[in-house]
């Protein structure tokens, strides 16, 4: 990947190589929240993955398939014979070859000189997916022809249904055809879900083509023929739009008319140009990046670059049309884990939103709220009470989809369980913890009350009753679990479970005793569904006794009843390792199990996100045993790490973090980001720099701004809504200066254990 100082808003690969085709089909995908496109090449390579999502059309080929989001027919596509010869990057002489995404305005350009034999032309591809027209896409194309003779070009396009996902087909092949003699229609159902697509695409050339139609099993192709006169250039567009049955922005879902809907998209937009229709869309985009700009004056141009790089993500990904949807752990730009909702949500994405776009986290709340029903009926498969959230979920009432069966076991060669979907509880009061955290934020009052209070005291209402009591100890303990680390399978009380636990409990029980003395009205509403009365006699029962592990004389909180027991391993040669899970190549599971070695942060974690409940010590004794046994293998890891040692005042470690953070995707691995990019480590890129290096944090309800910036920072400005409120910030080595409208309202904030209260203006040296 090639990135330029002197372009901030674009990323861009120099060179084509058949390889490496999953790098830059992922980082610079496409999307609009609605749908999403992997940026693949136009013309067909082998290893390519030529991926269309559509937010929450989740689909099961069987029964015995878990649920994903299913590859649409491929609407992109485009093949060449020049002179009869097949037109492919790997075969003759290529120059010049640039493939860049624009993060401003969302457009991905292609272009290149190929020459083979007698012929020498030049292919401009642009395309993009309208941010302001949910269904819509757009693809150019310039070809020139840089000989002093004609060629002929014979280019053959449509819908192309025979591609999948890998290894299941999720569409009927569905009616298809061709409406008013230039709509290629195609219409796909799922098999299992029975959602309803409708596919439409149309071309355009601005010169003389004889056309013939083709139609296949699953395919619908328009073979056009010209011929491209020498010195001449011709341009030819391909637009396409994409419908479902499950739209809630359709009058009717009935599919003859969703088909003139989408006949209809087309025409509307039948005289305006491709680039009017592209600066419509970058009009919507600007909105984006005129809202909370972040700018970093850096040694380092590279910082800046990677905050726009993933907020173009954060932007491109979440289905903001729709509560019914969440956020994959892929976004739209790839199969992995199957389009599924994990805690990356609440953790590590929800901030962002909260305190930039509370209109996209109002949707991303209530997609939990419309989870309940599942949770429910999760917690009552496992002999449970209350709501247990599902550590993978698609639609929201679908409950666990969790795959049950994983890779081979590089010692057995069997397949390994996926124990995650089972015992990974701590997403349960991940969530909670998400939803106070979007109450404080935003202060959105009518959410809290129809919606949050229910989630708050269901998810305490599920950790009581999964509680173990312990009679030789008269205490709870959560055993059989999976912490955030998952290479910590079947262990007991693992810190971050119980503590996040008994905090849900605990503010369950305070909630409940305010509502019964301030808002009895709500208090009724709520014990018509809970039996309040004995609930709050049951949680009050058990929450002073589960279990808190302890620190110890060394001041380490145990990560698990086990883990400070076990074999200690230098990690070294799997840290320094390009990819992740080097270390799978020489143990298998069970081994690593027995070992300290941690796949991400936990302890730590449950440092960051309730630092009211350790002191600066004890976290400075954690991160420094806990680190350096931490392999990073997921991508969940550094932005924590990264945040703690900046509180802790390692700035040059937590910089070096922050660079191998950004790296994920952006950084020199090509097969870093094959399966997808990586949705949660761009929230963390975020909270890198605001929480982080800008020190905003929400702690026990209650703002405070402590900034930090590491050397190479010269200076840092960001944003953020508080109650309603925009708030500015800029920072510099020796003050700090918020602003907000002077509109009579004041936030008060704290800052190195002094408060402050905003009217207008205010600065404070650093």
């Amino acid at each position: 990947m090639y990135y330029n100082e002197k372009n901030l808003w674009q990323i861009e690969q120099k060179g084509f190589d058949e390889r490496f085709l999953g790098k830059s089909e992922a980082i610079m995908a496409l999307g609009n929240g609605y749908f999403g496109s992997r940026s693949s090449e136009e013309e067909a390579y082998i290893g390519e993955k030529r991926d269309t999502f559509v937010a929450g059309t989740f689909n099961s080929f069987d029964e015995n398939e878990v649920t994903e989001l299913p590859n649409l027919p491929d609407m992109w596509g485009m093949e060449f014979l020049i002179n009869d010869q097949r037109f492919s990057l790997t075969q003759g002489l290529v120059s010049n070859y640039s493939k860049r995404l624009n993060l401003k305005n969302g457009e991905l350009c292609r272009e290149f000189i190929w020459e083979l034999k007698d012929i020498k032309l030049k292919f401009k591809f642009q395309k993009f997916i309208s941010k302001n027209r949910q269904h819509l896409l757009v693809s150019h194309l310039e070809l020139a022809n840089l000989t002093d003779r004609a060629v002929s070009i014979k280019m053959r396009s449509g819908i192309n249904g025979q591609i999948s996902n890998e290894g299941s087909q999720h569409f009927t092949d569905g009616e298809k055809g061709l409406t008013e003699g230039k709509f290629i229609q195609m219409m796909p159902m799922t098999i299992g879900s029975k959602i309803q697509f409708v596919q439409t695409v149309e071309h355009k050339f601005d010169v003389e083509v004889s056309e013939r139609p083709e139609t296949g099993r699953r395919a619908f192709f328009m073979n056009y023929n010209f011929e491209l006169a020498a010195d001449c250039s011709v341009t030819i567009e391909k637009r396409g739009s994409i419908y479902t049955s499950i739209d809630n922005d359709l009058a009717s879902h009935d599919l003859n008319e969703i088909r003139k809907q989408a006949v209809h998209e087309l025409q509307n937009i039948e005289k305006l140009t491709y680039q009017e229709l592209l600066t419509e869309s970058q009009l919507a985009w600007q909105k984006i990046w005129e809202k909370h700009p972040i700018k970093i004056d850096s040694e380092n141009f590279r910082d800046q670059l990677a905050i726009r790089f993933a907020k173009y993500h954060l932007h491109a990904m979440p289905p903001a049309h729709d509560e019914r949807m969440n956020i994959g752990a892929k976004g739209l730009s790839g199969e992995g884990y199957k389009g599924h909702t994990f805690w990356d949500t609440e953790v590590f994405m929800l901030p962002y939103f909260n305190l930039t776009h509370p209109d996209i986290a109002k949707k991303l709340v209530t997609y939990r709220y419309l989870g309940l029903d599942g949770a429910h009926k999760k917690a009552k498969s496992n002999g449970y009470e209350g709501a247990q959230y599902p550590w993978e979920a698609a639609n929201p009432f679908d409950g666990e989809v969790t795959p049950v069966w994983g890779a081979a076991d590089i010692v057995t060669g069997q397949s390994t369980k996926i124990w995650s979907g089972f015992i990974e509880q701590h997403i349960t009061s991940d969530v909670a913890f998400g939803i106070k955290q979007y109450i404080d934020v935003t202060g959105d009052e009518a959410f809290e009350v129809e919606k949050a209070y229910e989630i708050l005291i269901d998810t305490a209402k599920f950790w009581v009753s999964r509680l173990d009591y312990i009679q030789e100890t008269d205490s709870y303990e959560i055993r059989d679990v999976i912490g955030p680390d998952e290479y910590k399978e079947h262990v007991n009380n693992n810190a971050h479970t119980n503590y996040t636990a008994h905090w849900n409990v605990v503010f369950a029980i305070d909630l409940i005793q305010k509502l019964k003395s301030q808002k009895p009205d709500i208090y009724d509403k709520l014990d018509q569904k809970f039996n309040l009365n004995l609930l709050t006699e049951i949680l009050s029962a058990k929450v002073d006794k589960i279990f808190l592990p302890k620190a110890t004389s060394d001041g380490i909180i145990p990560q698990d009843d086990t883990y400070l027991s076990k074999k200690i391993l230098d990690l070294q040669k799997y840290r320094n390792s390009d990819g992740v899970d080097s270390l799978f190549h020489d143990y298998n599971l069970e081994q690593v199990n027995q070992m300290q070695i941690t796949k991400q942060a936990d302890v730590l974690l449950l440092m960051l996100l309730f630092e009211g409940l350790f002191d600066k010590e004890q976290k400075l004794k954690n991160f420094n045993y806990y680190e350096p046994k931490t392999t990073h293998d997921s991508s969940l890891s550094l932005s924590t790490h990264a945040i703690l040692s900046a509180d802790l005042g390692k700035l040059e470690q937590s910089y070096d973090f922050f660079n191998k953070a950004i790296n994920i995707d952006m950084g020199e691995y090509m097969k870093s980001s094959d399966a997808g990019i990586h949705a949660a480590s761009l929230g963390g890129i975020w909270q890198m720099i605001v929480f982080g290096y800008g020190g905003l944090r929400m702690v026990e309800s209650q703002l405070r701004i402590e900034p930090h910036l590491p050397k190479e920072w010269k200076a840092l400005e960001y944003g953020f809504d508080y109650h309603g409120k925009a708030i500015h910030v800029e920072l510099t080595k020796d003050k700090m200066t918020l602003s907000k409208e002077n509109d009579g309202h004041e936030i008060s904030f704290m800052n190195k254990g002094q408060k402050y209260v905003l009217k207008n203006q205010l600065t404070i040296k650093m």
